[in-house]
């Protein structure tokens, strides 16, 4: 129970020594994944559910607004704020997926090139530039249009689409720290490739790795509504974020809160997620803790 309230102790104290934006991006994450997890009962519709005669009405406090539906409807009638929470989860899901597959990709390839170098590096290497060359958008417009548009399928694709960023930069800190003193003292004690992998190497990588999840994370939200907007992305009825700007740009003149409210939701997790990567990679970063 000592060790407990000593370590609950430290994590009040640096909450309370972390800075006001660091604050706010907790707060305003967890928000978000607790209203994401709890989407199906704060939702006050089903997503789907078509009111024909509802269709296309305002949000309330304008002209034209039906009772119950606070941020409008679309244009089969379906409500905004329970359709917007649905894609909210589903969204959250595919970065959160896709962002952790592809690091894991990268993180690995990045430390086997970095030990073992030779034939492997170079192998790596050419790998990383070839992913680097290609235009990736057009080869997932491919890929989703060859296996279709399910999450399964979503998802894989757009995890490979960050693994090289991981990939080169692991690689290189690897060759970096690998002539270090601590690695070679490690090397001459006969620790296993292993254990430098996992107890010399990830604590110097988790500062990095931070800011590239936390930007693969924002790149795959992005790319996941821009095949959504075109067609691409989740098949409908079930919605994404992406999916409801993509299906309310016919609408914007007329009913502009069809593209308005999803928009911001994607601005904001991208936001919150980059100012999270930002304050993380100051806290877990060895070399300014040692400072």
């Amino acid at each position: 129970m000592t060790v407990i309230a000593a370590h609950a102790s430290r994590a009040t104290a640096a909450w309370r020594d972390s800075d006001l934006s660091f604050r706010l991006a907790v707060i305003a994450g967890l928000v978000l994944l607790t209203v994401a997890a709890l989407a199906p009962w704060l939702a006050p519709f089903d997503p789907d559910q078509q009111t024909l005669l509802a269709r296309l009405s305002p949000p309330i406090g304008f002209e034209g607004a039906k009772a119950g539906h606070w941020l409008g409807t679309d244009e089969l009638g379906r409500d905004i704020l329970s359709r917007g929470l649905h894609a909210l989860r589903i969204t959250l899901g595919i970065g959160m997926a896709g962002a952790s597959l592809g690091m894991l990709l990268g993180l690995t390839l990045g430390l086997i090139a970095g030990l073992k170098g030779g034939l492997v590096d170079d192998l790596v290497a050419g790998a990383i530039d070839i992913q680097i060359a290609l235009p990736f958008t057009l080869l997932a417009l491919l890929a989703v249009a060859i296996f279709g548009g399910d999450l399964t399928v979503l998802i894989v694709v757009l995890g490979i689409a960050g693994w090289e960023t991981f990939a080169r930069v692991v690689r290189g800190e690897v060759m970096k720290l690998r002539g270090q003193p601590f690695i070679e003292a490690a090397l001459a004690a006969g620790a296993s490739p292993w254990r430098i992998a996992t107890r010399h190497l990830l604590p110097n990588l988790v500062s990095p790795l931070v800011v590239m999840f936390a930007l693969s994370f924002s790149q795959i939200v992005l790319l996941e509504s821009t095949l959504s907007f075109l067609g691409l992305g989740v098949r409908p009825p079930t919605a994404t974020l992406g999916s409801m700007v993509g299906q309310g740009r016919d609408y914007m003149p007329s009913a502009p809160w069809l593209v308005i409210v999803p928009s911001l939701l994607v601005l904001l997790v991208t936001l919150v997620v980059q100012l999270l990567g930002d304050s993380l990679r100051d806290r877990t970063d060895i070399r300014l803790r040692q400072r």
